[in-house]
């Protein structure tokens, strides 16, 4: 995604905290493509800015008075839809759990900003870097929010009926906008799903206990933080653990190792779908989602040439469609879907193959 370096993007602040405030605008104000348009001191200070100022994104915590960022962000993208990244430095339990559901109601990512105040330049660098990208995303409006804002509940759906059997496995890559298109496959598959789900997601060390166990509220499936030794159960999720790599053993088991970063990245999605490939072959689904970079890609090539089934995320509906190109541009993808449809392609497939 092109940057036009000729407009600065403007940003709302959200965040109760005037030290942080005054961090976070004065490394936002140090780029200049970057351009600070107001600071909210509570969630209702920002729904009123962002009405009034249209900015390009904002940055939202989620403990704040008066209305928090959770709260907050609902009503921004129930009426004036903007890019939002929860940006938290006072990460806790409870509060993580609002950032996810935050997410559900059409936030783009988050990430814990701790660090700033101390320094931490590599953690500054992906901060502007992610206001950069996330600003250019276009966002609508966000129909379960108004739904639920309008005292209306959104229908559930609960599909059922996939072929049975435990040989298939299903693999997932994500990065940048990942967690809510995992939710939404995760949510159309049913709870009897006949294989287990392995899947890499680029996130903030400490959030992925709570990804999981948000996961697990909102799907119909048991999401876990992976263990070394533990066998691969059908309809079951693990998610590969921070900074360490993941990988499927010959005996259907989970392999994690501390070791270096392949590509940039730990956990990678492409080492472990390799190791999916090679262990399961032609049982295999591959699917890679909204990203930055090219992470899984390779491994998405691997599965194919050992008989397995690649999904890609389209462009239309990816936050980023950087890792979904890089895996259609080496043509190992059989299908290219929108996130609404990637859910009933992998049922088709493991029908397909258990007919």
């Amino acid at each position: 995604m092109d940057i036009d370096v000729k407009k600065k993007v403007k940003v709302l602040i959200a965040e109760d905290s005037p030290v942080i405030a005054t961090v976070i605008a004065t490394l936002l104000s140090s780029d200049p493509q970057v351009q600070v348009v107001g600071i909210a001191h509570n969630g209702k200070e920002a729904v009123e800015l962002a009405a009034e100022m249209r900015p390009d994104i904002i940055t939202m915590d989620i403990h704040m008075p008066v209305m928090d960022g959770y709260e907050a962000t609902k009503q921004i993208m129930a009426h004036t839809p903007t890019p939002i990244l929860i940006a938290s430095a006072a990460v806790q339990a409870d509060g993580i759990d609002r950032m996810f559901r935050a997410i559900s109601y059409g936030a783009l990512d988050l990430l814990d900003i701790s660090g700033l105040a101390v320094g931490d330049k590599a953690l500054a660098d992906k901060f502007i870097q992610s206001i950069k990208l996330l600003s250019r995303i276009k966002v609508v409006h966000h129909l379960l929010a108004k739904l639920e804002l309008s005292g209306i509940r959104a229908p559930f759906s609960t599909e059922t009926n996939l072929a049975q059997g435990t040989d298939d496995i299903l693999a997932i890559a994500a990065s940048t906008g990942g967690p809510l298109a995992i939710m939404k496959i995760l949510k159309d598959l049913p709870k009897d799903l006949p294989c287990g789900v392995v899947v890499v997601q680029h996130i903030t060390s400490g959030f992925l206990e709570q990804f999981a166990n948000w996961l697990t509220t909102e799907c119909h499936l048991n999401v876990k933080v992976a263990q070394n030794g533990e066998f691969i159960r059908a309809g079951v999720v693990y998610l590969a653990p921070c900074d360490m790599q993941m990988r499927v053993s010959e005996a259907h088991t989970l392999c994690i190792s501390d070791e270096m970063p392949y590509d940039g990245h730990k956990p990678s999605g492409t080492v472990l779908m390799e190791s999916v490939a090679r262990v399961y072959k032609e049982n295999a689904v591959g699917v890679i989602l909204t990203g930055m970079g090219k992470d899984g890609a390779r491994g998405m090539l691997e599965i194919k040439k050992a008989g397995g089934r690649t999904i890609a995320q389209d462009e239309g509906t990816s936050i980023v469609f950087g890792m979904p190109k890089e895996a259609i541009d080496l043509g190992c993808i059989d299908h290219v879907c929108p996130l609404d449809r990637i859910a009933p392609e992998i049922a088709g497939m493991i029908i397909r193959r258990g007919a």
